[in-house]
């Protein structure tokens, strides 16, 4: 079944029951048993429900995984899987990285004796030299965020597996419709679902994928035992979403195409970073391994103009968090996404004060860039902008 087709019939597709095309929403606690010991498969909706069901099935089914896990946000998928790891565990963790993904390694875990250090993961050979006898994993993401940079998936697992250490990988930017980590040597795949999964800023959703039934069996017994759930209302809201992946992502990439040239060439922009561009690092390691480029784009704006007059000026494209919706949304990570990290880091890694991350949305491309025009002029210091 090809991927387009998969989208739409993947998991379990429809009710079996009624002839129902889509899955039922089954808003119960818990299910009624035939006597002791003897269930219908279900006892409880935190240890299984099938709406939630359906939507493990479908996102093990298109990562290629052994098995699915649904929860309550992105972070609560990343939560679990690290608690697969014990005091005294090291992670490895790519300099571009999330806020939460850093904040919870650094505020939470780290009190509980689960150390972790930063590497350049697009630099493989310096990845190699970071292990020493306690790291048990390496968590990346590519196209990383906010500065999408670019890490080898196929080199990071082979020298992650040579330490005998898990590969996981963040492919919310990404998604199984362009980029599929477990087929490139990965052990866990995790979403931020609330993002290009969904597609509507209407839920907040997280999932983890794992390539094989020991770590599912793990897993499993930790989303049971912590009981970070997703719901059946959002686990249906997320098959429905996922059903119109495809055509989303096709038409986000259109427009993100579009708009990484029009900044490429303007004058404004000091500083762009889109694995789409032909002269960006890691180019031609995208394109390998990755179907298209993606729709995030990050631009630093050149000291003739004021970015809070730009981003105050701009109509269409929204100032807020989160990405991967039908709209057009703009962030500061230096003081929203990644306000968690230390200035000092933020600094090293290239994550400046004038920098912004854009999530190219499905408006008419003509109308993003005329709104970007619009803000340009507005924060002109000079009051001009060709």
């Amino acid at each position: 079944m090809k991927l387009d087709t998969l989208l739409i019939h993947g998991g379990l597709d429809g009710d079996g029951t009624t002839g129902a095309v889509n899955v039922p929403i089954y808003l119960t606690s818990t299910f009624r048993q035939s006597g002791l010991g003897q269930d219908h498969k279900y006892e409880y909706s935190r240890t299984g429900n099938p709406t939630r069901e359906a939507l493990e099935k479908l996102i093990a089914e298109l990562e290629s995984g052994e098995a699915g896990f649904a929860f309550a946000s992105g972070m609560a998928a990343i939560t679990a899987v690290l608690m697969l790891f014990k005091t005294g565990d090291r992670i490895i963790i790519s300099e571009n990285v999330y806020g939460g993904t850093f904040r919870v390694l650094d505020q939470i875990f780290r009190q509980f004796g689960l150390s972790y250090a930063i590497a350049d993961l697009s630099q493989p050979d310096i990845l190699d030299s970071s292990f020493d006898e306690n790291t048990r994993a390496v968590l990346l993401e590519t196209p990383a965020n906010p500065l999408l940079s670019i890490a080898d998936i196929a080199r990071v697992a082979s020298i992650a597996g040579k330490h005998q250490a898990l590969t996981i990988v963040d492919n919310t930017f990404m998604t199984p419709y362009l980029q599929k980590p477990l087929e490139l040597g990965a052990d866990i795949v995790v979403h931020s679902a609330t993002k290009y999964l969904g597609g509507h800023s209407d839920l907040i959703a997280g999932l983890a994928i794992v390539n094989s039934r020991e770590l599912a069996k793990k897993l499993h017994f930790i989303q049971n035992s912590t009981g970070g759930i997703l719901e059946p209302f959002d686990s249906w809201l997320l098959i429905r979403g996922i059903k119109t992946l495809g055509v989303r992502m096709d038409r986000h990439v259109e427009n993100a195409r579009y708009m990484a040239d029009f900044l490429h060439y303007n004058p404004a922009v000091g500083r762009i970073y889109y694995p789409g561009l032909q002269n960006s690092p890691g180019y031609e390691v995208h394109e390998r391994q990755a179907a298209a480029p993606g729709a995030m784009i990050s631009f630093e704006l050149t000291a003739e103009y004021d970015i809070h007059q730009f981003l105050k000026a701009l109509q269409i494209i929204s100032l807020g968090e989160s990405l991967g919706g039908v709209e057009s949304l703009i962030c500061h990570p230096a003081s929203m996404t990644h306000a968690a990290i230390p200035p000092e880091i933020r600094r090293a890694v290239g994550i400046t004060d004038n920098l912004l991350r854009l999530s190219v949305g499905l408006e008419n491309k003509k109308d993003l860039v005329a709104d970007i025009k619009h803000a340009l002029a507005a924060a002109a210091k000079n009051g001009q902008e060709d």
